[in-house]
């Protein structure tokens, strides 16, 4: 009697993983494999998932919060279980922090050995949730399309964040016929799409209402202002902005990353008269940018204690919490659409002469001469305005798409928010509303696969850079177009700033808390790994080590070596310290 040999087809949960997030709309992923997920990052990649490797999780975590940002698609970070999970912290809690979409997938131990020390056994569940939307464990393989598509819907309604999905050893590890995954993920997919919705409330009982008093308060002022963040940016917000900036006459002030969203060379751009801008103005509209320490909570002395805040948030909670004279709750460009179109019924125009205007453009002038005649001089030893000076000259010269600038450090963040020109929307990576430091490298790689056509230039403090410093060798494996030019200054903030009664007890005679290897030889990291490196200490080595990396177009690090003594201790927060 004849028996029928034909296998059925099998799919194992790392495969379905994969299939899953391919089918939910992933391009990226970045994470270090290991026990259990390396299965997961080539199943994923078969799918059409590329998956950029890492030397370290923080950085991974960094490169998928960015991407997030960048792409406005949650960024995707794979760790393994325990310590990569914990390592992978602080790329999701910077994600949610900031508020950009990113989903890290973990492997975690078998539950069948859970609570019995099983390797890098932890419960991944509570430690992602303080940092998370959403935390969600698959316990069957049958559960995983259903999750990936939760998961990552999550990161991108409302208010965006990280959302975390644990995946067990034993689940990646469960089979099921090829006809069930595929209807599996056709169900969660059908199910997604349902569920679907514009991620502003289009019937807020008060946004219609809102838009009026907004533009009123707008056309009556006599002062105001429209503060542009980077919420502003990850919403696409920038011709809506632009359009409202050109047609009222009004001002505006952008975040640091809110840079380029209106270009910084506009003619209404406060930036330049910041202290102005803020101390004096009776009407502000912020857009995507959170009234928290960057914005000096909106309180005086700083601001006026009789400013008008018209402020504009997808999250209702922040409105509520920051108690503006008006909340308007929705998308950023969404809204800024509307107001625009109310005032089109009813248009006003600060013209160049009046008062407001007119002061703010007299101040911004004036402090950009006095900044103007400090970096027209050629200062060696290096101090830090004249390699930046050079480095902003360079990438102007681009032209665009103009280059995605990634900038960590003290001195070398605040000097290069200063000097470095951002003329185009989501091209300014930094330390963001944490502060954080050890981004660099990570925001690198995500923003030279998000954005393929530009050069990505970092400029980055010699201990920031040290954070990630080993991911110049993933730059490398990938060939991407990534300068990191290094403001080398022997340290944190510089060289030894102790004052006499700190250098004595038993360990007087060790380096300072703040001081490195002098004229440490970064580059020679990046040859290592068969990149290109540079030492300079001059402005024609700098000139020519720029003009030859970028036109490369390949993984270079320019190593400037800096006067110690240039810069601030803590840069200009020296009060927090």
């Amino acid at each position: 009697m004849a028996t029928d040999t034909t296998a059925v087809a099998k799919v194992d949960g790392s495969a379905l993983a994969g299939r899953a997030l391919a089918a939910a709309g992933a391009r990226h992923m970045f994470g270090v494999v290991g026990i259990p997920v390396t299965s997961l990052a080539s199943r994923a990649a078969a799918a059409g998932v590329r998956f950029l490797a890492f030397r370290n999780e923080q950085s991974a975590g960094y490169a998928a919060a960015a991407y997030g940002y960048l792409t406005g698609a949650p960024g995707l970070l794979l760790t393994v279980s325990g310590p990569g999970c914990v390592h992978g912290l602080a790329g999701l809690s910077h994600a949610t922090a900031n508020a950009w979409p990113l989903l890290m997938v973990s492997g975690s131990c078998s539950q069948p050995d859970a609570g019995r020390g099983d390797f890098q056994e932890l419960d991944q569940i509570a430690a992602t949730k303080p940092f998370v939307k959403l935390a969600v464990k698959a316990t069957t393989i049958a559960d995983i399309p259903r999750l990936v598509f939760q998961a990552l819907a999550s990161t991108v309604s409302g208010r965006p964040g990280g959302c975390y999905l644990d995946i067990p050893a034993d689940v990646l590890h469960q089979t099921l016929a090829e006809s069930e995954a595929v209807a599996l993920i056709e169900a969660a997919a059908a199910a997604a799409d349902s569920a679907k919705s514009d991620p502003s409330p289009p019937k807020h009982k008060s946004l219609e209402d809102g838009i009026e008093k907004a533009a009123e308060l707008l056309r009556r002022a006599e002062r105001p202002l429209v503060v542009v963040g980077k919420g502003a940016a990850y919403a696409r917000a920038e011709d809506a902005i632009r359009k409202l900036v050109d047609t009222t006459g009004i001002p505006f002030l952008p975040t640091p990353m809110g840079k380029g969203v209106v270009p910084d060379t506009h003619p209404l751009s406060a930036t330049a008269a910041r202290s102005l801008a803020i101390g004096q103005c009776d009407v502000a509209l912020v857009v995507g940018a959170r009234l928290n320490w960057l914005l000096h909570f909106g309180e005086p002395p700083k601001w006026s204690k009789d400013v008008k805040f018209i402020l504009v948030d997808v999250c209702e909670e922040e409105i509520e919490l920051r108690k503006p004279h008006l909340g308007l709750v929705g998308d950023a460009k969404r809204v800024v659409e509307l107001v625009n179109k109310e005032i089109k019924d009813q248009p006003f125009c600060l013209a160049p002469s009046h008062p407001w205007v007119e002061a703010i453009t007299k101040k911004a002038k004036d402090n950009v001469l006095k900044m103007e005649a400090q970096l027209v001089k050629d200062v060696v030893p290096f101090n830090f305005l004249t390699p930046m000076r050079i480095i902003r000259d360079a990438i102007l010269a681009e032209g665009s798409p103009s280059p995605v600038l990634v900038s960590e450090g003290a001195n070398t963040m605040d000097v290069g928010r200063a000097v470095l020109v951002q003329n185009e929307p989501r091209t300014r990576l930094d330390a963001g509303t944490w502060g954080t430091m050890g981004v660099g490298l990570g925001f690198c790689v995500a923003a030279a696969v998000a954005e393929p056509d530009r050069l990505v230039v970092a400029v980055e403090g010699d201990s920031g850079f040290g954070f990630s410093a080993m991911e110049v060798e993933t730059l490398v494996r990938y060939q991407l177009p990534v300068v990191v030019i290094v403001f080398n200054n022997n340290g944190v903030y510089g060289g030894d700033r102790r004052s006499p009664d700190e250098i004595t007890g038993p360990y007087k005679d060790d380096p300072a808390p703040t001081s490195f290897v002098p004229a440490a030889a970064y580059h020679k990291m990046m040859e290592a790994f068969g990149g290109k490196g540079y030492l300079v200490e001059t402005p024609d080595e700098l000139k020519s080590a720029l003009s030859e990396s970028f036109r490369a177009r390949k993984p270079a690090v320019i190593n400037v070596i800096i006067d110690p003594y240039a810069g601030a201790e803590s840069g200009r927060m020296q009060h927090k310290n």
